[in-house]
């Protein structure tokens, strides 16, 4: 739907909630209701004035009159005047703004076809005959201009960056990758369900590495579980088939397969057997070119296939005659925690299977020792797994050397045992701010960590793969998020938002008579020079068009690093307040001026109608 079907459907919805005998027409007593229901608090005697707020906002007018001579129609020249100072549009504002009269002026509508609806039918149309007057003569009326702000051209998300858009042909360690930990479980990590449909949830959002635990089966089927609790168990198969039917329904580019091995040599062969028949050529189990490779292959190249993430007996390029198998030390193991005690468990020697490691390609998980061994001996399809603890205190010590290992290999970073316990998260932004390609998290826990991968990785078609910074696929680069003022090109920025006003903001306490009191918080995650918060003063009992004016400013050092959290919160004084929306997105895909931010729900669904209207401001730091 457009915004006016979109808008159309809201009013209907709520009609509908009103109408409670189901008469088709609402009694005053019942406007009173809906009023309530809507959030919005007012005097018996001013209820007809709800009809005009539903059509019509004081914000949105009066920036259409300080563009427009006459206060009633914007002239083709003054839009693009509009769009080329107030929307910072650039050299293309006199194309854009003939687009957007034909497609938000309103079009004249056709012939009534049913005799009932023909004396209704001439009367619209005699109004919109009277709107399209202004469409022909390249002209835009208040109702243009307002549809046009709330559509996706006016919204704060730059169009072209929703779209792919980004250089997919370099190594994949120059990418960050949208990553799920424990994918199969809905819930928690101790009694939680483990499902098929887990994996399908994250891998419809984006997700390109998904992990899975395998357990011998009692029957020698390998089953999927977390291990050592009571989560429930799937079969092993059945997560391949899984993998290979949505695998690519919502990217292309390749999926990385993240096994954490505890069968016994025999199900692991059976493991070997499944993925080869299940997954056919769809698994990647060769060489691209058959040659040793000095870096990764691109997202380009490996479309379509999935990777394999495990232990291996040798170096992708050697040969091994004959089935042996081999003893390789348990680096997963060193690295992760027990759900119960969050102490890692006794170093030890495990068997694999030879079937198992030849399917292992450009993903050989390794044990990290340190930077020094990995520069004079890594392999650039070596991959480590870091605890959240161990990740956290390397970027402190040594981050300018993490993010030079990041431009060669890739690193997996997990949470940490017992805050994993209850499929809690950790904040991405710390472990992006060195390079790490795969920051798994818990894509069924919902809450700011999520917001931020989501955020992250709703750029450049959702595809998964989002191209890191020049200066952090440099290996000799010498940025370090601590001292980002260092690293050449540095070149920070002033942001100011202008928060104006919310529209149609959901009910939080479904209590009667419970209407809301917004507050906007603006959040800045990046570098810890870049971390910041604000937050505008709460209104007091209107959530259906709160008004705000209030500016706040930041400085970004590292604005190719930076996201920005909007969240809209219900202020209580009693208690802690109550989430009501939010949206976040990178600083590089801010559209400067006069913006509508389109809210999301706990979960990241959108919840139309609800907004914030704002005015963005970007420019050198003088």
């Amino acid at each position: 739907m457009d915004e006016k079907e979109r808008q159309d459907q809201w009013v209907r919805n709520w009609f509908l909630k009103a109408d409670k005998n189901k008469a088709g027409k609402i009694n005053f007593k019942e406007v009173q209701t809906l009023l309530k229901m809507m959030n919005v608090e007012m005097k018996e005697g001013s209820a007809l004035d709800l009809f005009t707020m539903l059509a019509q906002r004081d914000e949105v007018r009066k920036v259409f009159k300080d563009c427009s001579g006459d206060g009633e129609n914007l002239l083709l020249e003054e839009l693009e005047t509009f769009l080329s100072v107030k929307q910072h549009e650039g050299g293309q504002s006199y194309q854009l703004a003939k687009m957007l009269i034909d497609r938000y002026e309103p079009s004249e509508p056709s012939e009534p076809s049913e005799p009932s609806e023909r004396k209704h039918g001439r009367c619209w149309k005699y109004i919109y005959s009277i709107l399209c007057a202004a469409k022909k003569q390249r002209i835009m009326s208040l109702d243009g201009f307002q549809s046009y702000l709330c559509s996706q051209e006016g919204s704060i998300f730059k169009p072209k960056h929703l779209d792919l858009h980004q250089d997919m042909s370099q190594p994949l360690s120059h990418y960050f990758i949208s990553s799920s930990h424990n994918t199969y479980l809905l819930e928690d990590q101790l009694l939680g369900q483990s499902s098929l449909e887990a994996y399908i949830k994250a891998l419809k959002r984006g997700c390109r590495c998904v992990e899975v635990d395998c357990w011998d089966g009692s029957d020698g089927e390998p089953i999927v579980y977390h291990g050592h609790t009571w989560t429930s168990k799937i079969l092993f198969r059945d997560v391949i088939s899984t993998l290979k039917e949505y695998a690519f329904k919502a990217s292309d580019f390749p999926v990385i397969l993240s096994i954490e091995n505890h069968c016994g040599v025999g199900q692991q062969t059976v493991m070997a057997q499944h993925l080869s028949k299940i997954l056919g050529d769809t698994l990647l189990t060769t060489l691209l070119d058959g040659q040793v490779p000095q870096q990764l292959p691109s997202p380009q190249e490996l479309k379509g296939k999935i990777l394999l993430k495990a232990k291996k007996l040798n170096n992708p390029e050697d040969c091994l005659d004959g089935t042996q198998t081999d003893e390789v030390s348990d680096e997963e193991a060193e690295d992760a925690e027990s759900p119960s005690t969050g102490k890692p468990p006794a170093r030890k020697k495990s068997k694999l299977s030879k079937e198992l490691s030849d399917l292992v390609v450009y993903c050989k998980s390794v044990h990290f020792r340190d930077f020094e061994h990995a520069r004079s001996n890594a392999k650039c399809y070596e991959i480590s797994s870091f605890s959240e603890k161990k990740a956290k205190a390397l970027a402190k010590d040594e981050g300018t050397d993490f993010v030079r290992y990041n431009t060669r290999q890739l690193s997996r970073i997990y949470p940490n045992g017992l805050s994993g316990a209850i499929s809690s998260n950790y904040n991405p932004q710390e472990m992006w701010n060195v390079g790490c390609q795969i920051v798994a998290l818990n894509f069924q826990t919902a809450g700011l960590e999520m917001d931020l991968n989501d955020g992250l990785f709703r750029q450049n078609g959702c595809c998964g793969y989002v191209l890191k910074p020049d200066f952090m696929r440099d290996s000799n680069t010498q940025f370090s998020p601590d001292k980002p003022e260092e690293r050449q090109g540095y070149k920070p920025l002033r942001l100011s938002i202008q928060v104006i006003s919310g529209q149609q903001l959901p009910k939080v306490n479904q209590k009667e008579g419970s209407i809301v009191d917004p507050l906007v918080r603006v959040q800045i995650f990046g570098v810890p020079g870049d971390q910041r918060v604000k937050e505008t003063p709460y209104i007091n009992n209107n959530g259906f068009n709160p008004v705000w004016n209030k500016t706040l400013h930041f400085v970004i050092h590292t604005p190719e690093l930076a996201l920005v959290r909007f969240e809209v919160e219900d202020h209580d004084r009693a208690s802690r307040n109550d989430f009501i929306g939010q949206f976040t997105l990178p600083f590089t895909c801010i559209q400067a001026g006069y913006r509508h931010i389109h809210l999301l729900s706990k979960d990241g669904i959108a919840i139309p109608p609800a907004s914030l209207f704002v005015n963005i401001s970007i420019s050198a730091l003088t």
